[in-house]
């Protein structure tokens, strides 16, 4: 790869948009190289079976030798009959082997070339995307592959994109244009939403708390591990959110359900059924989290005049829900 320009930017991208160009060009021919895989695969099979039976006919014949000539040596002349003997039985084990070799080769043949992987075959060449991908395929495998097929990447980094040009083996070029990673961003990235829910907690509770609320909200880490006290506090820490100061809702104007309370002098189930009926402005920005009231709005005629004449107002909305009343 030569780049045009020295701005720093990461690779994974460019390798992703790279490797999709190729796996893109090279899957019209997927299938015919699959076929030839096969047909070599065979051609080497035939040719060792080829060589080992040419083997074992030598054998069999050096074997027919020896015993010829231990049949016709005279028995009396112990010494060279013995020495005849042990060729003859040296000859029949070479034989033996052989015959085993041969017979284990064919086992191994019958079982590379069934039907159920030659169709295991012809689907890595339609498929060559899950070949790429396959954990047999080492980064190794795949290098050898974009060389073989690539002469030269040129990328040249702009401010928010980066231009690629391929320049393939036969001549010929692509250019492609990948979007470059914001300030922050990187692979293991926080979605947005789980992001925008830990800045606005920072301004009503500690971290130790925001990783209890994450947790029983389902929410994970970019890497998917449940949230601690440790990791919300390195969050802030990378985006330079503040930390959440003992009092600094008093000084923006907000109270807390109990303290809303305190101060109407009710129970924060009346509280929140003011919240629920539109009476009392209330924000939750999820389910677990504090409300946020705004001090000014307890001041509100329509809260003064509920909490006076009282609420017959279920805490929930479901409207099958209705209220008992004690006489």
């Amino acid at each position: 790869m030569r780049l045009a320009d020295v701005s720093p930017f990461g690779s994974l991208r460019i390798d992703q948009a790279v490797s999709a160009e190729v796996l893109h060009l090279l899957k019209p021919v997927g299938i015919a190289a699959a076929l030839a895989a096969i047909d070599q695969r065979a051609a080497q099979d035939d040719a060792k079976r080829r060589q080992m039976e040419l083997a074992l006919e030598q054998a069999r014949f050096e074997a027919t030798r020896a015993h010829r000539q231990y049949d016709a040596v005279d028995p009396d002349n112990r010494l060279v009959a013995g020495e005849l003997e042990r060729r003859w039985n040296e000859r029949l084990a070479v034989v033996t082997r052989l015959e085993e070799e041969l017979g284990e080769l064919g086992n191994v043949c019958s079982q590379t070339l069934t039907k159920q992987q030659r169709e295991g075959l012809l689907a890595l060449g339609t498929d060559l995307e899950r070949a790429w991908h396959h954990p047999a395929a080492s980064p190794e495998t795949r290098k050898r592959i974009l060389r073989a097929v690539l002469k030269e990447i040129v990328v040249r980094a702009e401010e928010a994109e980066l231009d690629l040009k391929l320049h393939w083996q036969g001549g010929d070029h692509t250019e492609l244009r990948v979007r470059k990673n914001r300030p922050g961003m990187h692979r293991w990235t926080t979605d947005a939403d789980t992001e925008a829910l830990i800045v606005a907690l920072a301004r009503l509770m500690p971290d130790g708390a925001i990783a209890s609320l994450l947790n029983r909200s389902g929410k994970r880490t970019a890497k998917g591990l449940i949230w601690t006290e440790a990791r919300v506090r390195s969050f802030r820490g990378d985006r330079s959110i503040a930390v959440y100061r003992e009092g600094e809702r008093a000084e923006r104007g907000e109270v807390t359900l109990h303290e809303a309370a305190v101060i109407l002098d009710v129970s924060e189930m009346t509280v929140l059924r003011l919240i629920r009926a539109g009476v009392l402005p209330g924000q939750q920005l999820c389910r677990g989290a504090p409300w946020v009231i705004r001090r000014a709005d307890l001041d509100l005629p329509a809260v003064a005049h509920a909490v006076k004449n009282g609420l017959k107002t279920p805490l929930t909305l479901d409207a099958d829900q209705g209220s008992l009343e004690f006489q």
